[in-house]
């Protein structure tokens, strides 16, 4: 079993902070810009992590709500420090770096953010001096600014959207800048003036940038341990300068193998070049690299055994050469990964779980294109085989999903994937912690794409649930997400049918609050219309079953939503199901259930009052469909509008008289031993209608019911009936003289099972 210890006090505070800022941390000026409170001061500790939460709430929770003002609350380095933020995508813009320009920051990643001008290269300027690491991955507008309006200058370049880029910046001053991500850079911009103030780079990634010359890398030879040319078309130029970078410690030259046609081909001579120059390297990347040459060992010649990671059994010949194992080796799409002994630690491909994991682990935060196919490859483990690592695959995906939101093919591998990884043979290894954050990114994935497979990947996942159980923390959010789905003009109909059971299911067994809300956000209408189209479509499928099913159970108890079936014309469409459908036995029993929730209430038993709506009422007594429970839920509507008395019979035909003795005919052929299709979650609706004695029949119903469910499920029917106080009720009515024989006689029989049921299961241990 997965830990499902709880979050740590930071993180707590951190979540509640940020939720809570006017009462907590600011105050309100002006009723919309936060300010600080002034007695406070925050460490960098703190501050750190209030930013870099924010941006992940942002991100990632649809009901939290952005402050434009938030990283104002930053500006002043005497009462808020920050030192290493990650900021992501649209969430920053180039007032919020502006904002915080007086900070000595150390790190600073922004990843993907595409707001940012060239306004923001100025306020990099600001940190400078305390710069370490900076990362500037996709922000693909940062080095345009608005065009000048005198005319464009010479040294500028236009783009279509009338911005032109700036040439002259570099990182002249950044005298303690170490570590550099200018991945897809834009381009045009002149990388080796732009770097050629950096004295000593320990890191530099240019993944995404096509460098004819590289030759300038050699001047950090010295002090160079990382370097990332990811999809950069290589020559043997660029060979030859790797190779002179001796203190390399990782080297990445991987590609996306399916992004555009590459020249260069890796050989076995490069390999052994890398081996025998960069003498340091731990970890290296050549994933998605054709082989032009045989780089592997004769398998005659292959060393017998277990599976080695050891150099000299390598059988890439070139790693024989290795002094010691790799920590990592990138052979993604590479057929290098499928052979026998690999000397590396860790090792990225298609092989087996281990590589597919290691290889989603590694490309997640920069490399969607990758990570998107290696969990196609996890999906289909999962589907065929059994995961082994179930919590590091479910964590991958998980981070996956939530980094790449808006990215098409990650939601629809990565919700494929979680249905799988989800479902109850793995559920006994999974936290409550780490099943709800499943269900936090697959609400994600519906709210952000209407696309047909997402949506029915993220709905089948939901299905692997207990429901209503562990959606109930983002039960209005689940409910909303549902019915928009259904509420689409042109729907799929696999999706509409998971989706309406979904919507059953979430309605069933929670309290009446939660049936209130979700009958002010349309769920009601919403059937109704399904109901309805599928009338005029003459097709009575599961759709309208569990259509009807739902509102049987979102009316249970719940006044207003009866009121609602009434008001949208819910018994036109029963009228006309039932002669649409006459031999449909399962929807009748849902109709006639839903019914006599609607007849529980006094206030809308007058409108059930009509000749016609008796008439179907009385007639449906005899039915034998679903065993006895259409006849019993049409007995209950009639004993409700029955309980009303004489002076609310307010029809000629049929007659009073004539229906009460239906009722009885009905109630005296049923087996007192059926099993039930029916849930009780409260016997109150049927206690009312003991202690009367207007209507004898009712009176009857009521405790006939109680008989066969105490008869029938005794652990579950007795304990509920002795606690709602029905022993007492029925001990009256057995004095009471209106009451008939025959049913203080069935009173008698409930009492004594209720009694014997009390003794077998009194705790007789000391």
């Amino acid at each position: 079993m997965a830990s499902d210890s709880p979050e740590s006090l930071m993180t707590l505070c951190t979540d509640y902070c940020l939720r809570n800022l006017e009462g907590t941390l600011c105050y309100l000026l002006d009723n919309e810009t936060l300010r600080l409170h002034p007695d406070i001061f925050l460490p960098s500790e703190i501050c750190d992590k209030l930013v870099n939460e924010y941006v992940e709430l942002v991100k990632t929770d649809s009901i939290f709500e952005p402050h434009e003002s938030f990283f104002t609350l930053f500006s002043d380095p005497r009462s808020t420090r920050l030192a290493r933020i990650h900021l992501r995508e649209h969430i920053v813009q180039d007032q919020d770096l502006e904002a915080i320009r007086k900070q000595d920051l150390i790190e600073l990643y922004l990843t993907n953010c595409e707001k940012l001008t060239a306004k923001s290269l100025q306020t990099l300027v600001s940190f400078s001096h305390t710069l370490i690491s900076l990362s500037l991955f996709g922000c693909s507008n940062i080095f345009y600014e608005e065009e000048n309006p005198g005319g464009c200058e010479d040294d500028c370049l236009v783009n279509p959207t009338r911005q032109v880029l700036v040439k002259d910046f570099t990182f002249e001053g950044f005298s303690r800048l170490r570590i550099l991500n200018l991945g897809r850079l834009i381009e045009g911009v002149n990388v080796e003036t732009l770097l050629r103030p950096l004295a000593s780079l320990a890191a530099l990634d240019l993944s995404g940038i096509q460098l004819n010359d590289v030759a300038f890398l050699t001047q950090w030879k010295d002090s160079l341990v990382s370097l990332v040319l990811y999809n950069m078309d290589l020559s043997e130029e660029h060979i030859q300068v790797i190779a002179q970078l001796r203190k390399l410690r990782h080297l990445d030259i991987s590609r996306d193998h399916l992004s555009s046609y590459y020249k260069f081909k890796l050989t076995r001579r490069v390999l052994n070049l890398f081996v025998e120059n960069l003498v340091n390297l731990t970890s290296l990347d050549i994933s998605g690299h054709t082989m032009l040459e045989n780089c592997t060992i004769p398998s005659m010649e292959e060393k017998m055994g277990q599976t080695s990671i050891e150099p000299a059994k390598s059988s890439i010949a070139p790693f024989r050469g290795l002094k010691r194992p790799l920590q990592f080796l990138g052979l993604f799409e590479t057929s290098l990964c499928r052979l026998t002994h690999i000397p590396a630690y860790k090792v990225s491909g298609d092989k087996n779980e281990e590589q597919v994991l290691n290889a989603i682990e590694a490309y997640t935060e920069h490399r969607p294109e990758i990570t998107s196919r290696a969990i196609n490859l996890l999906f289909d483990i999962a589907r065929i085989e059994r995961c082994s690592q179930l919590l590091r695959a479910l964590q991958l995906v998980i981070t996956a999903l939530k980094c790449h939101k808006d990215d098409k093919n990650i939601q629809v591998t990565g919700s494929a994937a979680l249905f799988y990884l989800t479902n109850s043979e793995y559920r006994m290894e999974q936290s409550v912690k780490l099943r709800r954050q499943v269900i936090q990114v697959v609400l994600n994935g519906m709210e952000s794409y209407q696309e047909v497979t997402v949506q029915r990947n993220c709905c089948l996942t939901l299905c692997n649930f207990s429901i209503p159980e562990e959606l109930e923390f983002q039960y209005r959010r689940v409910n909303e997400l549902l019915l928009n789905i259904l509420n689409q003009s042109r729907q799929d109909e696999s999706i509409q049918r998971i989706a309406v059971h979904l919507c059953n299911a979430l309605v069933c067994q929670v309290d009446n609050d939660h049936k209130e809300a979700v009958g002010k956000m349309g769920f009601v209408m919403t059937m109704l219309k399904l109901i309805q189209k599928k009338l005029a479509d003459k097709t009575c499928d599961q759709v309208m079953e569990f259509s009807w099913s739902a509102l049987w159970n979102i009316t249970d108890e719940t006044p207003d939503n009866c009121e609602m079936f009434l008001n949208y014309s819910g018994m036109k469409l029963f009228l006309e199901c039932l002669k649409e459908f006459p031999e449909k036995q399962e929807l009748h029993r849902n109709m006639l259930g839903l019914l006599g929730n609607v007849a529980e209430v006094k206030e809308l038993r007058p409108q059930l009052m009509t000749s016609q709506f008796i008439s179907v009422f009385s007639n449906l007594l005899e039915s034998k469909a679903d065993g006895i429970e259409v006849s019993y839920n049409a007995c209950g509507v009639l004993s409700h509008i029955m309980f009303d008395g004489l002076e609310a019979w307010g029809i000629c035909e049929p007659h009073r008289e004539e229906v009460v003795k239906r009722m009885w005919a009905a109630i005296q052929s049923w087996d007192i031993n059926s099993r039930r299709n029916i849930n009780y979650r409260s016997f109150e609706p049927i206690l009312r209608l003991l202690p009367q004695g207007i209507s004898p029949v009712s009176q009857h119903w009521a405790t006939w019911a109680l008989y066969n469910l105490v008869s029938v499920y005794p652990d579950k029917y007795c304990p509920l009936l002795i606690k709602e106080g029905g022993i007492p009720l029925l001990k009256d009515m057995i004095k009471m003289a209106s009451a008939r024989q025959e049913t203080k006689e069935m009173a008698r029989k409930v009492i004594e099972h209720c009694s014997n049921f009390k003794e077998e299961n009194m705790d007789t241990s000391r």
